[in-house]
């Protein structure tokens, strides 16, 4: 969601926060903004829609300063419009950033109203800038005013906070959303994402839960949420600045469809030994935590909602262990009954997903002993409330739709499924023949990426059409689901799932020749049924799109399209026939001129309720 970037340097700070902002787009905004400090005044620039009308706007009219706050606005309270960008400032004095959702805004409102306050923004923000100038008229110290006005607040938010009376003071601060900030050499820098700030520094070092930090060009002060002076420790970050960029490809989201290969090799890389999984891969006390468990609750959103679906099928089928699954901003608004010895655990790609974590710390709250974490950022929120961990090292993900994270979370979830059905019921005979498909896993992508220029060209029979069905059954009808999302996500055509088996109770009635239906058919136990349901939609004049095994014998039918997909052991086809999905949604929206990486009204990160 939004974007913060901040910084304090003995140099201008504009071009970084630029740059900060552009790294920052793929988390998916509607406006920008930015504010220095110089000569005693605050300097503003606000823009709605892409980062680069804000620089033109810069250009046209320059500022610099060695001291400023950027932001990216995805709109919340207020629709998106200059006005509500931010920075937002009060009575020329004091300017901030913010990311999150201040719950009690309206009563700050009411309240500051009838303290003369004018308001220029329908936003929640600008309580917190009337809040802290407020209180600056009892106190000289910018840290103080901001640690006495977040005593007021209600709700989620990070915060860059800066006076035009105190040149030489950033203040930060987070509770519910993320923050970093970026150690250099004489100068400090502010962030809601480690990849702002690559260009410039390499060290991190990542704010708990609580935390409001002083930054200055030679000092940093941290303050824990008691108030009490701490240490945090700075990690040295092995992403590079590069890491970032297309590499050459058109969009982020076709790198990253190529990238699947590498990243579950990566995924897999030194979690065995001797062709054994090793408990320690999960923490150093998995396997005593592994040996208390009877069931295992997920939850997680989204495509990562998918990738624990398919978990759900895996652990039940191969492993006979007992599981949960719900939608984490689901889970937390009813009573749910969490069993003795339940491991939860939760799937996010950025861990800083809002309804994950409350859903999390929910379990938590009802008496939930042991959790893990299935994520991609190593010092995310969900990584740090979790008391086992596995990374999914998908590398940084810029493109909104997940590809390369969804698949990583499926190789992860299988290696918890190895794990813990190994205490249950799974053979060792079965558990070496996942770990030998695993290994082969990335070459068997790499060949399904071979067939993407014949995708290309299926892709041009949906150009026109406005809805799409997508079959699957059993292990597949979460694959099925995971490629309507993407459809729907960045070619914004209706897409819609089924369990094949659930045609007649209602699908059925929208087959007609404008409704392509794709169907995923791997050569497993359900083919036979999953063929029946294919002859159901052709029979009605139905258009179908079937990504079949090549080993499978089939008989020529001119409303059933044919997509010959690899053979590969059932146990891991989920995982790869998910990649000629993401292809065809690419290819669709492509064609159908979208912005494949940003598509409208969605953020990457979701980071609030």
């Amino acid at each position: 969601m939004c974007g913060i970037v901040g910084g304090i340097a003995q140099r201008n700070v504009v071009p970084i926060l630029i740059e900060g902002l552009k790294r920052l787009e793929y988390r998916g905004y509607d406006s920008a903004g930015l504010a220095v400090i110089a000569d005693n005044k605050i300097h503003r620039q606000r823009e709605i829609g892409k980062v680069k009308s804000l620089e033109n706007l810069l250009a046209a009219d320059p500022f610099a300063g060695n001291i400023g706050i950027a932001h990216t606005r995805w709109a919340t309270h207020g629709k998106p419009s200059t006005q509500n960008a931010h920075p937002h400032i009060c009575n020329n004095k004091v300017a901030i950033v913010h990311n999150g959702i201040i719950e009690n805004h309206q009563a700050l409102r009411n309240t500051q109203k009838a303290q003369g306050y004018k308001f220029t923004s329908e936003t929640d923000t600008e309580v917190i800038a009337h809040q802290i100038y407020h209180e600056l008229e009892s106190t000289n110290s910018l840290l103080q005013a901001v640690k006495n006005t977040i005593q007021h607040l209600e709700g989620a938010y990070a915060l860059g906070v800066l006076s035009k009376d105190d040149e030489n003071t950033l203040i930060t601060c987070r509770k519910g959303s993320p923050l970093v900030i970026g150690v250099g050499i004489g100068e400090y820098f502010i962030a809601s994402d480690v990849a702002a700030l690559l260009p410039v520094t390499q060290r991190f070092i990542f704010l708990e839960e609580g935390d409001i930090a002083e930054l200055k060009t030679h000092s940093l002060i941290i303050y824990d949420k008691d108030d009490q002076i701490v240490q945090r420790p700075i990690k040295e970050s092995s992403l590079k600045a590069d890491a970032v960029d297309k590499s050459g490809y058109r969009h982020y989201m076709l790198k990253e469809i190529y990238e699947q290969p590498n990243a579950i090799a990566e995924t897999l890389e030194g979690r065995f030994i001797d062709n054994k999984l090793q408990d320690v891969a999960f923490g150093h006390n998995a396997a005593e935590v592994f040996d208390s468990i009877k069931s295992i609750q997920i939850l997680a959103c989204g495509t990562s909602y998918h990738s624990g679906l398919v978990a759900k099928y895996w652990l039940e089928e191969l492993g006979h262990v007992p599981c949960n699954i719900d939608v984490a901003s689901e889970y937390r608004y009813r009573e749910p009954v969490l069993a003795d010895g339940t491991l939860v655990v939760t799937i996010s790609q950025s861990g800083e997903t809002a309804d994950t974590l409350a859903a999390l710390l929910e379990a938590k709250r009802r008496g939930a002993l042991y959790s893990l974490a299935i994520c991609n950022v190593p010092e995310s929120s969900l990584v740090r409330e979790s008391d086992l961990v596995l990374m999914t090292r998908a590398g940084p993900e810029i493109g909104v739709a997940s590809t390369k994270a969804f698949t990583t979370q499926l190789v992860a979830l299988m290696l918890l499924v190895m794990a813990v059905g190994k205490r249950f019921a799974l053979s060792k005979e079965k558990e070496a023949e996942i770990t030998a498909e695993l290994f082969q896993l990335p070459r068997h992508i790499e060949d399904v990426l071979q067939i993407d220029d014949e995708i290309k060209i299926l892709s041009e029979q949906f150009a026109e059409k406005n809805h799409a069905l997508f079959l699957g059954r059993g292990t597949h009808y979460p694959i099925a689901m995971e490629g309507a999302l993407k459809l729907k996500e960045i070619s914004y055509i209706h897409a819609e799932a089924y369990p094949a088996g659930e045609l007649k109770h209602g699908p059925l009635a929208l087959i007609d020749a404008e409704m392509p239906v794709v169907t995923v058919a791997p050569n497993n136990h359900l083919l036979e049924k999953l063929k029946s349901n294919i002859q159901e939609v052709s029979a009605r004049g139905g258009q179908l799109i079937v990504f079949l095994d090549e080993s499978i014998v089939s008989e020529p039918d001119e409303n059933v399209q044919i997509v010959r997909i690899p053979k590969v052991n059932n146990l891991i086809a989920p995982i790869v026939y998910v990649i000629p999905l993401q292809l065809l949604a690419y290819h669709v929206a492509v064609l159908k001129g979208t912005d494949v990486d940003q598509p409208r009204n969605l953020a990457k990160s979701v980071t609030v309720e």
